[in-house]
């Protein structure tokens, strides 16, 4: 495992107590402190804007304050291990992602294992992803892209949020559809491979929507396809990967909500119950919605179904990508 600097930026959502009666266990103990939501990337990327909406919203549900922790390192690895391994009494949460069911793919070890160390609490939300370069490129669309890709094998660049990041192994996949080849350039999360694609220090990278949206829109970026398999609303003239030239390409990052695993039942459940509440709220949904974000709320056995099967997923896929755990 690389060694990694250990980066805290914390954000903190405050709001006023929330009018409707809480439960007796609530009220007399829980919550009665702040709680830490580990947000396991830099600040400045997609989680960061998941974690901002959720906290801002699921503070005042719960009478509390909720300071989102930034842990980058790893591909996520080092802020999951720090939840994973923290006291089980709901006072340090896990804002997670795709790269919960990733990392097992790409890692022979972890420090963790996902489903026996934390407990689902709720999926969150789900958001497309962009492929972007420099409008410098002179690939204007994705055909053109995948022409320099074969013609200069091993010389252009791609960055992630991390090793075993989603967009890692997604990135992985499309060059394997492809049919080249790109050096690989891992960073602490998203808002720094964001920069460095804008200080055009690698040729693409394929970001979540939110933080990429309004260079997109300046033109700062050039955009030659979104992820998912149906185009995006905020951006309808973007075509979809599958639409530009690689057919059935299909990924969209997602995220939720994970406490370490002995946390009381109790807990989870009133952490369940007041994040459903807020991610079906019209105006968290409308939040959301202005950011590229859904909101999907989930019981903890719909997230942790979810988990299982996304694991599975992506271990055939690093398995046909020909990629090694390291």
């Amino acid at each position: 495992m690389r060694a990694v600097d250990r980066i805290v930026c914390a954000s903190v959502a405050v709001g006023a107590l929330a009018s409707v009666p809480l439960p007796a266990f609530a009220q007399g103990s829980y919550p009665n402190r702040a709680i830490r939501m580990i947000v396991p990337f830099a600040s400045g990327g997609g989680p960061d804007v998941v974690a901002r909406v959720l906290s801002e919203s699921l503070a005042p549900a719960l009478g509390t304050t909720i300071v989102a922790d930034n842990r980058p390192g790893a591909g996520s690895v080092l802020g999951t291990d720090i939840v994973a391994k923290a006291t089980p009494d709901g006072y340090t949460v896990l804002l997670g992602s795709i790269s919960l069911a990733v990392n097992p793919a790409l890692y022979k070890k972890l420090p963790y294992d996902t489903l026996r160390d934390l407990a689902a609490v709720s999926l969150v939300a789900e958001q497309p992803n962009i492929l972007l370069v420099q409008p410098a490129l002179p690939a204007r669309n994705l055909k053109e892209l995948i022409a320099q890709v074969r013609a200069n094998p091993g010389k252009l660049s791609f960055g992630s949020a991390g090793i075993g990041s989603g967009i890692h192994l997604a990135t992985e996949l499309l060059l394997v559809s492809m049919d080249g080849s790109m050096i690989h350039v891992p960073y602490k999360g998203g808002g720094p491979a964001l920069t460095a694609l804008m200080g055009n220090e690698i040729t693409v990278y394929m970001s979540t929507l939110a933080p990429a949206l309004p260079h997109v829109k300046s033109g700062r970026l050039r955009a030659l396809g979104v992820t998912p398999i149906k185009r995006v609303g905020l951006l309808p003239d973007v075509p979809t990967l599958d639409e530009a030239g690689i057919p059935g390409f299909d990924y969209t990052t997602w995220y939720g909500l994970m406490a370490p695993a002995a946390t009381p039942r109790a807990i989870v459940d009133r952490l369940n119950a007041e994040t459903v509440a807020q991610l079906n709220s019209a105006t968290v949904q409308r939040r959301m919605e202005a950011q590229g974000l859904n909101a999907i709320p989930s019981t903890p056995a719909q997230f942790t179904t979810k988990l299982r099967s996304e694991t599975e997923k992506w271990a055939r896929a690093a398995a046909a990508a020909k990629i090694l755990p390291e």
